[in-house]
């Protein structure tokens, strides 16, 4: 779409916005986007207090496909690091994992506000699907090659529909239309700058990414600014991310169980068994740690912390899918002839591990700060967890890992009894654990 046709719409819907029907306000009082029977519903503003708001199975279907991204760049990354082309291949995934990451982010959001699931929202939605697949094709060229070509083909599609849609809430929602169109006009140039990039010569384009990823995410902060925002659903919010917390856990779940089937099928092997003990060890240990302090509630109490909770998450999602690379080049480490440098194992492992907890552990603390172990506990385990990764070739790996594992639970149930020492410290007379 064009700067002049997309500044006709823009026009047109800057007049006098249609009168609030019964039909748009029985959805806002309620907050129910159903029945989608209808083709087309006014795409109003959701209820941020509506009961029970879950996941649809729309967005569950948006999620699965981003299954296929994730697992592109964790096989980039498993293949750089398995040719010990460490900083090369942290380079390449940083980059490509944002542009997967921030994807997801932008469809999320809009979705948290404006779900209506009527039958052209879910057409919309189909569309963003295809460029999400569009852009996991791309992955193996951008990761090795720094081509972004079909990634950012697969953008513009995502963003045809995504821009799509936040016309349509402007259009429908008179209390949200400054917002709306902000975001519309935004991401389209946005996008704009994307494509323009691939005309680029080789060093200006490497300069040009950071800029535009900067102004990618500088867009909601100025289309949200001055005005009353989206209206974002903190425990859906919360729900979404915690699913895709889960999706990139399913990249170590898949490495374990290789390291599993590695020392099952060619002869028990202590390292393999250390390996594959030591990452079920971290993925149990990462999943405590994350969910046993849901953000519903202080997202509900802190709205204005939202862009930091949301923004953190993409080294909590990036952390997670690099752990499971991290696993799998452990494993392959491990058997008879390779050339991989534990050291290398070990240490994206331990790097992996060290990001997610100081990440999470600094959000959830922000967000709940009574209720959270605080950061200064944290920063000793995750110096133990770098020394122990870093020192794997010293160690073995497949002695390493387990050892990574029994700090992340020692951490985990020390978090879980901290609140019963507090009150053992302040109060003498409190019951003893036992």
């Amino acid at each position: 779409m064009s700067f002049t046709g997309l500044s006709f719409i823009l026009r047109r819907m800057s007049g006098p916005g249609p009168q609030e029907t019964p039909e748009i306000r029985e959805i806002r009082e309620t907050g129910e986007a159903r029945p989608a029977r209808r083709w087309l519903r006014p795409m109003v503003a959701r209820n941020t207090e509506e009961p029970h708001r879950a996941s649809t199975p729309l967005e569950l279907l948006f999620d699965l496909c981003f299954v296929v991204a994730v697992s592109q760049a964790a096989r980039e990354l498993n293949d750089s690091l398995s040719r010990n082309h460490f900083s090369s291949g942290l380079v390449g995934y940083v980059a490509v994992f944002f542009a997967i990451w921030w994807a997801w982010v932008n469809f999320t959001w809009f979705a948290s506000a404006y779900d209506t699931d009527d039958a052209a929202y879910r057409l919309l939605t189909f569309v963003q699907i295809v460029g999400v697949l569009i852009l996991a094709t791309g992955v193996p060229a951008a990761f090795v090659h720094g081509d972004f070509t079909v990634m950012t083909i697969g953008y513009v599609v995502m963003r045809v529909a995504l821009v799509t849609q936040w016309l349509r809430a402007a259009s429908s929602d008179p209390s949200g239309r400054s917002a709306a169109r902000r975001y519309a006009v935004a991401v389209t140039a946005v996008q704009i700058g994307w494509v323009a990039r691939l005309f680029l010569p080789h060093l200006a384009g490497h300069v040009a990414f950071p800029v535009l990823a900067l102004a990618d995410m500088l867009v909601p902060a100025w289309a949200e600014w001055g005005g009353r925002g989206t209206s974002w659903h903190p425990e859906h919010i919360s729900e979404r991310y915690g699913l895709f917390t889960l999706i990139v856990l399913g990249e170590c779940v898949a490495a374990a169980t290789v390291a599993m089937q590695s020392a099952t099928t060619s002869g028990l092997s202590a390292p393999q068994v250390g390996v594959a003990a030591g990452g079920l060890l971290l993925i149990f240990g990462l999943w405590w740690w994350y969910f046993e302090h849901p953000s519903e509630e202080g997202l509900r109490e802190s709205r204005n912390l939202a862009f930091l909770w949301g923004y953190a998450h993409y080294f909590v999602f990036a952390s997670v899918a690099a752990l499971g690379a991290g696993l799998e080049v452990a494993v392959e480490s491990t058997r008879r002839g390779s050339g991989i440098s534990p050291t290398t194992a070990g240490a994206t492992v331990a790097i992996s591990v060290a990001v997610y907890l100081v990440v999470t552990g600094a959000v959830q603390a922000r967000l709940n700060p009574s209720g959270v172990l605080k950061t200064r506990f944290i920063i000793p385990f995750t110096a133990v967890i770098l020394v122990v990764g870093w020192s794997a070739r010293a160690l073995n790996v497949g002695f390493a890992l387990p050892v990574l594992g029994l700090i992340v639970v020692g951490l985990v149930l020390l978090d879980r009894l901290a609140p019963t020492l507090h009150r053992a410290v302040d109060d003498p007379s409190t019951p003893s654990l036992a």
